[in-house]
């Protein structure tokens, strides 16, 4: 008997009644000399103790934890959501508490009888991120998420295969919501979401539109023409009511003004056409180019820019313009990434973990690297939070952090255990909230 095992109660106030949560853990070691191995036996108890638990609320609570050597810490916590709101917290290692044995499926049949305002959290987590379970499927990719402004509590998350989530506590718990597509055996993959004020849109692929005006407590779908070029990968909801501003993977961007029931073309023509119609330009790829882009990121004065799937070049689209820009790449290596800083000016990932700032604001070619050291793990996404704060995620459960605008970078070293990939970081409400998301339903929240 090793000297790890453990006993702790966890005590939470809660409306009608407190209750408590008995962790006991013993390990045993045995040694065998002749074979030098080592194994383990691990016995788990929980005991929940609680009255008057009929008059809460109830959903089922998992416990679940990494396999790895060095898994991350346990975090079991409980809070109440009426007046006078309190949460304890208590962290454990993953020598103290593990739930991955047979004898500790009775601790997950214990805690499926909690109330709702239980949670138990076995996820990877830092001073500043805490991983979020999610009632997802596994293999769901993160897509975006979006809160709705005049509630800052409320939110909503996109991925794939239909998956939409709706959180009413600023991202602490997520529950499913279901959006009529009345298409048989379509899978779609919501892209993009985006509110001003109380109306909301969802993009999806295949081509899907959904619209709420009552901060998507419902949602209806409007029909997108058969002859849309392209699939939408990007919406923007625009301060006039009924007003939106949606880009398609092929370059078009339309702009409503009535809720979508008519829409205006804002470029002349798509990529492909403008591409192939300046093949003596010099860019480099472009010639019969019949691709799309891979990404495209609006900055807040309405100015694009777009990153084709194969990476070989970048194009940009500003106010006013008939037509899309092609620029060539400043690395030799293909573009992975791009988006806005919040000065105005782009920054580039190129793939291999290069991450580069275009010099000054706005639209450039003239691009400084900002050395990262990401160890070969490929960059994937940038975010800009509070201050001079940044972050930047990647492969591999990769999260990097500079507070000099990028001068210096560090590597968030607990969160290693992320066995995902890390695809987006978004921040919202002037940097104060912020998550990060990857594959396999993996959602980081900002708690800093």
């Amino acid at each position: 008997k090793s000297d790890l095992s453990t006993t702790e109660d966890f005590t939470c106030p809660s409306y009608h009644s407190p209750f408590t949560i008995r962790v006991s853990n013993e390990f045993f070691f045995t040694a065998n000399m002749a074979s030098a191995t080592l194994s383990s036996t691990f016995t788990s108890k929980v005991a929940v103790s609680h009255a008057n638990c009929e008059r809460g609320n109830f959903r089922n609570s998992v416990v679940r934890s990494s396999s790895r050597r060095n898994a991350a810490p346990v975090r079991i916590s409980c809070s109440t959501n009426q007046e006078g709101e309190s949460e304890k917290t208590s962290t454990l290692s993953r020598r103290e508490l593990t739930v991955t044995t047979p004898a500790s499926i009775a601790a997950v049949a214990a805690l499926s009888a909690l109330p709702q305002s239980v949670r138990a959290e076995a996820f990877a987590g830092s001073d500043e991120w805490v991983q979020v379970p999610l009632p997802v499927d596994p293999g769901v990719i993160l897509l975006d998420v979006e809160f709705v402004p005049d509630e800052p509590n409320h939110g909503f998350l996109l991925g794939t295969r239909q998956t939409l989530l709706e959180t009413l506590d600023g991202g602490r718990t997520w529950e499913q919501r279901f959006l009529n597509s009345d298409d048989e055996g379509v899978n779609y993959r919501f892209q993009s979401i985006s509110f001003s004020g109380n109306e909301g849109w969802i993009i999806g692929k295949p081509a899907i539109l959904y619209h709420t005006t009552d901060s998507g407590k419902t949602w209806e779908r409007i029909p997108l023409s058969a002859r849309l070029p392209g699939n939408p990968i990007l919406i923007t909801a625009l301060d006039n009511q009924g007003g939106a501003e949606m880009a398609t993977d092929e370059g078009a961007i339309y702009v409503t003004a009535n809720a979508a029931q008519t829409w205006r073309a804002a470029v002349e023509e798509t990529v492909s056409a403008t591409l192939n119609r300046t093949v003596s330009s010099g860019i480099s790829g472009a010639s019969y180019y019949t691709g799309s882009f891979a990404t495209v990121v609006r900055s807040e004065g309405g100015d694009y820019v777009g990153v084709t799937t194969r990476g070989n070049f970048y194009m940009t689209w500003e106010v006013g313009q008939s037509y899309w820009q092609p620029h060539n790449r400043n690395s030799s290596r293909r573009i992975q990434n791009m988006g806005w800083r919040k000065d105005g000016g782009l920054w580039l990932i190129a793939r291999g973990g290069e991450l580069f700032y275009g010099v000054g604001d706005g639209i450039t070619e003239d691009f400084e690297q900002r050395r990262i050291g990401s160890r070969g793990f490929g960059i994937l996404d940038v975010g800009f939070s509070k201050g001079n704060e940044v972050w930047a995620a990647g492969g591999s459960g990769s999260l990097f952090k500079s507070v000099n605008n990028g001068d210096k970078w560090e590597r968030i070293k607990d969160l290693d255990n992320v066995a995902a990939n890390l695809y987006t970081v978004k921040f919202m409400n002037n940097g104060k909230t912020g998550f990060v998301l990857g594959n396999d339903g993996v959602l980081l929240r900002y708690t800093a």
